[in-house]
C-alpha cells in the first residue's frame, strides 16, 4: 500500500497524470505493531544451535541492544564508546541518538564479535551485511532451526531486550527512551513477560532507592 501510495503521489506531482491520490485515506488492516512479541530464551537457543556465527552474533546483539535491524546492519566500531554504544537512529532520520549502556553481558558479546571490518556485524565473507542478504540468511536460518512456523521475526528481539533492560534495573521511561517506544508499550512487555517475583523485587529496589534520596 505504501509503494503503491508513493507510485500514485509521484503521477499526481509532478508528473500531473491524474487529479488525486486514491490511496489517501484507505485504513491499514495490520497495524504494525509487535511490542508484545518477544523471542524466548530457548527459542534463542534453538535458533543458535544450527546458525552461523554471523547470524548468532546479530541475534544476540539485538538481544541485548534493542537497535532496529537497519541499525545494527550500520553499527560500526566507531560508535562502541566507553561506556556505552551511541548511534544516530535511522527511524529518526539522525535527529535522534540511541544510547545504550555497556553492560558485562553486552561487552562480553562484543569481545566475542570478531573485528572484520568497520561494521561490527559482517557476514561469512567479512563484509558488511546489505538488507536483503541478512534477511535472506536469517528466515534461511530460522527454517534449519524448525523455527519457520513460530510467529517470530527478527525485530521481535526488541521485546527481549526490553525485558533484559527491565529485569537489569532500568526504569520504564529509559527504556522507552532506548527503544523510542511509548511507556504503555514497554510496560505491557513487562506484564506479560517478566515473572511477578522479579518484577517485585525491581520495585522493592526503586522504592529503597528512592527512600535513600529524600
Amino acid at each position: 500500500m505504501q509503494v503503491l501510495s508513493r507510485v500514485l503521489s509521484y503521477a499526481v506531482d509532478p508528473l500531473g497524470k491524474i487529479a488525486s491520490n486514491p490511496c489517501e485515506g484507505i485504513k491499514q488492516l495490520y497495524s504494525g505493531d509487535r511490542s508484545d512479541i518477544i523471542w524466548a530464551d530457548s527459542d534463542i537457543a534453538t535458533l543458535k544451535k544450527t546458525c552461523s556465527p554471523e547470524i548468532a552474533h546479530a541475534v544476540d546483539l539485538a538481544s541485548h541492544t534493542g537497535l532496529r535491524l537497519g541499525d545494527l546492519l550500520r553499527l560500526s566500531w566507531v560508535h562502541v564508546g566507553e561506556d556505552a554504544i551511541t548511534l544516530p537512529t535511522g527511524k529518526s532520520r539522525r535527529r535522534r541518538g540511541a544510547i545504550i549502556p555497556l553492560c558485562d553481558d553486552l561487552r562480553a558479546l562484543l569481545v566475542r564479535i570478531p573485528r572484520n571490518s568497520t561494521t561490527v556485524l559482517t557476514n561469512s565473507k567479512h563484509r558488511p551485511w546489505t538488507a536483503a542478504g541478512f534477511g535472506s540468511s536469517f528466515n534461511t536460518a530460522k527454517k534449519k532451526a524448525g523455527l519457520a512456523n513460530k510467529e517470530l521475526h527478527f525485530h521481535d528481539l526488541r521485546g527481549t531486550a526490553a525485558t533484559k533492560f527491565y529485569v537489569a534495573g532500568l526504569s520504564v521511561r529509559v527504556i522507552a527512551e532506548i527503544l523510542a517506544w511509548s511507556e504503555d508499550q514497554v510496560e505491557r512487555i513487562i506484564r506479560r513477560y517478566v515473572g511477578r517475583a522479579a518484577a517485585t523485587k525491581e520495585i522493592i529496589r526503586q522504592l529503597n532507592e528512592a527512600k535513600k534520596r529524600t
